[in-house]
């Protein structure tokens, strides 16, 4: 029997019950958990590790909309996604439940959630869908970047970025509401021991239409091999980054939080 990892916003036990009941009719268990609103101890990362078991096929999040109004909630599973999506490609599947009656709207959702399908608790076709969902093999999706996220409680969040297939000759990386304290290079997938910067720069303030971000730069070569670690204090809203540049204006991918 296959089985869904099931992320419950809500604290109540009835809706779960409700959609483990709908799937099994189907043959599809449901594994999960209820939600725990707590990033200072990065409590969304107990969710990435179920997620990354190879038989979880995919990822469904029951939520209202009201729950997914609140920035926090926002920021973690927005954290959760990304570091999922790392291990397990950016075409893994994840869904929405939504509970009650209030859409939600895809495009109001962080960016690491806009692709998310949406589906109502209420369809009577949802049992079926995760079912096709679960037995589907998601198309291949390529990006321009790789993006992961690293830390714990005692040595805090870090960013990991690096190009997906091509070569940067550095790298700026800038955070909305919060700050940056450290940055490093090293070879893709963890925290390096050491670093050495090449022309590092700090305090670089940044403004994308209204939004002003402070950045942080190095010129090492980052590619499939070599990444940017970014160690971030606070939760931001949104951050961006591109390939170094010395031009007034560059290129940047801008990713939206909460």
């Amino acid at each position: 029997m296959k089985s869904i990892w099931l992320t419950s916003l809500g604290a109540l036990p009835e809706p779960v019950t409700r959609l483990i009941t709908t799937s099994k009719t189907y043959g599809l268990d449901v594994q999960g958990h209820f939600w725990k609103d707590d990033l200072k101890n990065m409590a969304w990362m107990a969710s990435v590790e179920n997620l990354a078991d190879p038989k979880i096929p995919l990822w469904a999040i029951l939520a209202s909309a009201a729950e997914l109004h609140n920035p926090n909630i926002r920021y973690g599973l927005s954290m959760a996604a990304i570091s999922v999506q790392a291990k397990k490609g950016n075409n893994f599947p994840i869904i929405i439940i939504q509970a009650g009656a209030e859409p939600i709207d895809a495009s109001q959702l962080p960016t690491p959630l806009k692709q998310a399908d949406i589906l109502p608790e209420s369809s009577a076709g949802l049992g079926a869908k995760l079912v096709a969902k679960a037995h589907s093999s998601p198309k291949p999706v390529s990006g321009e970047y790789c993006m992961d996220i690293h830390g714990n409680p005692q040595i805090g969040q870090w960013f990991e970025v690096r190009p997906a297939s091509t070569a940067w000759a550095g790298i700026m990386f800038g955070v909305n509401d919060a700050e940056i304290n450290f940055q490093a290079a090293g070879p893709t997938g963890s925290l390096p021991d050491k670093s050495i910067l090449n022309y590092p720069v700090q305090g670089l303030k940044i403004n994308l239409g209204d939004t002003p971000y402070i950045a942080w730069a190095m010129q090492n070569e980052l590619n499939d091999k070599t990444s940017c670690f970014v160690k971030v204090e606070g939760f931001p809203q949104s951050i961006i980054f591109g390939p170094y540049s010395e031009e007034n204006s560059a290129d940047v991918y801008v990713l939206t939080l909460k």
